[in-house]
C-alpha cells in the first residue's frame, strides 16, 4: 500500500521467487503455520528486474534492489481525490511481461484532522517482543487469523480514523510480514493504512529475531511522512518494550509543532519516563502517557477533542 498527496505518490513492492500463496484458516495445525512462516523468510529476492508501474493512463518504470524490492516516487499529471487508489504493476523480463499485481495508495486531503502514526507489535498486536521464548512460539504456531490484537484497539483506532485521519503503522516487523499483517488488520477490523515496515531478510537467524536490530528506520519513516505531509499533525502511539519513546522523543526535536500526544502502551515492569523526557514534553506542551490499557489512551483522546464519541 503506497501513500501520498494528489500529484506526489510513494510506492513500493517486491518481487520473490519460491514464495508459496497460502490461505490460513482459524482450524490450521501447527505444522502448518509453521510452514507458512517459514516459508516468508526462504523466498529469494530478484534483483535487477524491471517493473513497469501503471497509474490510470500513465507508465512509470523502476528496477528492484538487491533484495528484490522497488520503491518510487512518481508525480502523475492527474490529480487523485483523497482516498485509496488502485495501481497496476508489471513485471518486464526481456520486454516480456510475465506477472502483473494490483496494489493500492492512499491520498490524504486536506480534510484530515491529524493523522495517526503507529507501531504494530506489542502495540497492536500482541508479540511479546522482548521475550524470545514466547514471540517465537507466537510467531510459529500461530496465523492472522489467530493471532490477538489487545482488547480495544480497533474501536479505538476507528474512532481516531473519523473524518478521513488517515493512518500509517511505522514497524520493525519485516517486509517478509507484509502479507500476514494485511491480512491480520483485516481479520481484526484495524483500520487499513501503509505499513512501513524494516526492510527484508532471510534466513533461519533472521526469523527468530524478527523485529530486532536497528529501530533507526522508524524515525526515517517518520521524517518522511512529516516531510510529505507538512500541514498535518499527529498522533503517535507505541510501547515501551522496544524504542518508541525514543524515536518519538527524536521527533519532537524534529517536528515540535507537529505531534498532538504521544501514547505509550505499558510493557513489562517499566511504569514511567525519565524525568528529562517527561521534561522535554512537558516543554512543547505535547502529551506523553504511559498507558496500562487501550481504554485510557481513549479517554484521554476524548478529553481533549481528538475523538467525540
Amino acid at each position: 500500500m503506497g501513500y501520498g498527496r494528489n500529484n506526489l505518490i510513494y510506492l513500493k513492492g517486491g518481487v520473490l521467487e519460491n514464495r508459496p500463496e497460502f490461505e490460513v484458516k482459524e482450524t490450521d495445525k501447527r505444522r502448518k503455520n509453521f510452514r507458512v512462516m517459514l516459508s516468508r523468510y526462504l523466498s529469494s529476492p530478484i534483483p535487477e528486474m524491471e517493473v513497469k508501474i501503471i497509474l490510470g493512463d500513465e507508465t512509470f518504470f523502476t528496477k528492484t534492489d538487491e533484495y528484490g524490492y522497488f520503491s518510487a516516487w512518481v508525480e502523475p499529471k492527474q490529480n487523485y481525490n483523497p482516498g485509496w487508489h488502485d495501481v497496476n504493476y508489471s513485471i518486464i523480463d526481456e520486454g516480456n511481461e510475465i506477472y502483473r499485481a494490483t496494489g493500492e495508495f492512499l491520498v490524504v486531503g486536506d480534510e484530515a484532522k491529524f493523522g495517526t502514526i503507529s507501531d504494530i507489535d506489542d502495540t497492536i498486536l500482541v508479540s511479546h517482543a522482548t521475550q524470545l521464548f514466547k514471540k517465537f512460539r507466537l510467531i510459529m504456531t500461530k496465523n492472522a487469523k489467530t493471532r490477538l490484537p489487545f482488547e480495544g484497539v480497533t474501536e479505538f483506532y476507528e474512532k481516531l480514523r473519523a473524518e478521513a485521519n488517515p493512518f500509517f503503522y511505522v514497524s520493525s516487523s519485516e517486509w517478509n510480514l507484509y502479507d500476514f499483517l494485511q491480512d491480520f488488520f483485516k481479520v481484526r477490523n484495524i483500520p487499513k493504512g501503509p505499513f512501513l515496515l524494516q526492510e527484508y531478510k532471510s534466513g533461519l537467524r533472521d526469523l527468530l529475531f524478527t523485529g530486532g536490530g536497528s529501530h533507526q528506520h522508524k524515525q526515517d519513516k517518520i521524517k518522511r511522512l512529516m516531510t510529505l505531509f507538512p500541514n498535518l499533525k499527529f498522533i503517535l502511539i507505541g510501547d515501551s518494550g522496544q524504542r518508541d519513546t525514543e524515536i518519538y522523543r527524536q521527533a519532537l526535536h524534529e517536528f515540535p509543532e507537529r505531534i498532538l500526544a504521544v501514547y505509550i502502551r505499558k510493557i513489562g515492569k517499566k511504569d514511567n519516563f525519565d524525568q528529562e523526557t517527561t521534561q522535554e514534553f512537558q516543554d512543547k506542551g505535547v502529551p506523553l502517557l504511559m498507558l496500562e490499557n487501550t481504554k485510557e489512551a481513549e479517554n484521554h483522546a476524548k478529553k481533549t477533542g481528538f475523538i467525540v464519541k
